[in-house]
């Protein structure tokens, strides 16, 4: 949910492509996940611990939009890229 906002307030605002494309990259795989375990695909894919795939995929997403917003911040081209950054 926090990346779908901060890919909507980076888009609205014109922000340069990294910021948008990190945002976008992170949503699409949270729902790669939630379709993993909404169609129970996770059961049949047994080999991988997927518990631990998510909260692995978790944590770098929120390192690099940590990143990438304090980068919005301190940039901040105009209030919409602040906002995303926010």
């Amino acid at each position: 949910l926090v990346a779908a906002v901060a890919f909507l307030c980076f888009t609205a605002s014109r922000a340069p492509g990294a910021y948008t494309a990190l945002a976008v990259m992170e949503a699409a795989v949270t729902v790669l996940f939630f379709l993993l375990y909404l169609l129970r695909l996770d059961q049949k894919l047994s080999w991988l611990f997927w518990p631990l795939a998510d909260v692995f995929n978790s944590v770098i997403a929120a390192l690099f939009l940590l990143v990438v917003c304090l980068f919005a911040v301190i940039v901040k081209t105009n209030n919409g890229t602040l906002a995303g950054g926010v």
